[in-house]
This record gives structure tokens, C-alpha cells and sequence, in this order.
């Protein structure tokens, strides 16, 4: 049993020090190669963030025009509204004086 521990803790040992010491086997050349890859694997995941960053930028700036000119259509809109509310009005006392000398009339008539 105590062999078996000593033997599992060598292997963990032996795993963490090829871990600590990252492919110390390699040699000069393939080090160099893995580390251009790595270099071009960073600057390709940059070029990627940068092109999603502009991308989610230019989707903020259409977003924002679209707002403003949703905006400025509400205003004209609300604008128009009163415009319509105080002609309506203005008709409905129109209409009221109308009726008022119409019934003048009639009870003259009676």
C-alpha cells in the first residue's frame, strides 16, 4: 500500500515537473517554430477582436442614427398631433355655435 502511494505521488511529480519545464526536449528549432505559430495563433485572435469591435461599433452607430431619426419622426408626429387636437377643437366650438344659432332660430319660428 505505501509503495503504491510512493509511486503515485513520483508520477504526479514526474507530470508536474514536464509541465513546469514546458518541452524541454525540444529542440532549438522547433521551439522557434512553435513560438512563431504561437506569435501568428495571438495575432490572428487580435485581428478577430478588433474586426468584432469595429463591427459591433458600426452596429451601434446605425443603431443610434435609426434612434434619431425614430425620434425626430415621433417629434414631427407629436407636432402634428397637437396641430390636429387644436383644429378639432376649434371645429367643436364652431359646431356648438352653429347649433346654438340654429336653435335661436327654430324657437323664433315657434
Amino acid at each position: 500500500n505505501n509503495m503504491c502511494t510512493n509511486s503515485s505521488k513520483q508520477s504526479q511529480l514526474e507530470i508536474s515537473m514536464y509541465s513546469a519545464f514546458r518541452r524541454p526536449h525540444l529542440l532549438k528549432r522547433q521551439r522557434f517554430r512553435l513560438g512563431k505559430l504561437n506569435r501568428r495563433r495571438t495575432q490572428l485572435k487580435e485581428a478577430k477582436e478588433k474586426k468584432r469591435m469595429m463591427m459591433m461599433m458600426v452596429v451601434k452607430s446605425e443603431i443610434k442614427m435609426k434612434n434619431l431619426k425614430l425620434y425626430m419622426e415621433n417629434q414631427s408626429i407629436i407636432e402634428e398631433n397637437e396641430k390636429l387636437r387644436n383644429k378639432a377643437m376649434l371645429l367643436h366650438k364652431e359646431n356648438q355655435a352653429l347649433l346654438s344659432q340654429l336653435q335661436k332660430k327654430l324657437s323664433q319660428q315657434n
